[in-house]
């Protein structure tokens, strides 16, 4: 039988943890609830803006500028990967599951190059602290830009990776990151930033069929779509993985706080049958100590 101190002092000690646990999963929630808004609010309009774009590509030659630019398919000899996390733990599995959905599509899509070919830009402080440890070329400027996921911070970096693009520092650039589902559902994505992959077909819908009148020109309204298509792809993503973030914690401290109230009642039952146990015993000593008295 256990010390029946060493059973209250674990009983404090599990109840401590239970307490900060659920504080932790209330956080979460409240950060989640205000970031699945936006979450829905922008995929809205990014389906837009994309449905959008497809209504003026549909008519532009695919050699005409600017979409020659942003849509030229090269030979992949230089690769960009930003990679999006969370800066703190307690979350699952939840970055684990990028960080191997990355390595995996480099070993089964891009398996011919070799790591000084490969350029990683993490954006959260857990892929900085696990890409160090590969021997892929870092760019460590962006880490923080979690902190400030307002689209005015966001846009410079959409910026700087369509320049790295577009002067042919890397000949192609993909975006790893959780896709939020639900609180208990984040799905790791490995998607194509640039080049722009042009759609071939023509949907039949109403909207592809009507002919706009186009003020200024479709070469002019290009120039001003592409780069915000950019930046609404990157800062969507962001969003993604951040509601994934909360959503994940969120359901890790709820799992932490149940399994502490499983171990809080097998340490009270534990307690309970400690302090039985050593009643009985006192009992004992005292009927025999009475006993021995009456002879």
């Amino acid at each position: 039988m256990p010390n029946i101190k060493e059973v209250v002092n674990r009983i404090s000690s599990v109840t401590s943890t239970q307490q900060i646990t659920k504080a932790m999963k209330m956080v979460a929630a409240a950060k989640l609830s205000k970031v699945q808004h936006q979450v829905l609010q922008m995929r809205l309009y990014a389906e837009k803006l994309t449905t959008m774009l497809e209504n003026v590509t549909a008519e532009i030659g695919i050699d005409q500028l600017p979409l020659q630019c942003y849509t030229e398919e090269r030979s992949v000899k230089n690769l960009l990967l930003v990679v999006m996390s969370s800066d703190r733990g307690l979350c699952g599995s939840s970055n684990v599951k990028v960080f191997r959905s990355v390595l995996h599509y480099l070993q089964v899509v891009v398996h011919d190059l070799n790591p000084a070919q490969i350029t990683v830009l993490p954006i959260g402080k857990k892929a900085l602290a696990y890409f160090k440890k590969s021997a892929f070329r870092l760019i460590p400027d962006y880490v923080g830009l979690s902190h400030h996921l307002v689209f005015e911070h966001i846009s410079p970096v959409a910026d700087f990776l369509s320049d790295a693009f577009l002067k042919h520092t890397y000949d192609q650039i993909l975006l790893g990151y959780n896709m939020f589902q639900s609180a208990a559902t984040q799905v790791p994505v490995v998607e194509r930033f640039l080049p722009i992959a042009r759609s071939t077909t023509h949907t039949a819908s109403q909207e592809t069929l009507i002919d706009y009148i186009y003020e200024p020109s479709k070469s002019a309204l290009m120039e001003v779509l592409l780069p915000r298509a950019l930046q609404v792809q990157l800062y969507k993503a962001l969003l993604e993985s951040n509601a994934s973030e909360h959503g994940a914690r969120m359901t890790t401290m709820s799992k932490a706080t149940d399994n502490a109230e499983g171990l809080l009642k097998a340490l009270r039952l534990t307690y309970n049958r400690t302090r039985q146990a050593a009643i009985t015993r006192e009992i004992a000593e005292i009927v025999a100590g009475a006993e021995a008295l009456a002879i």
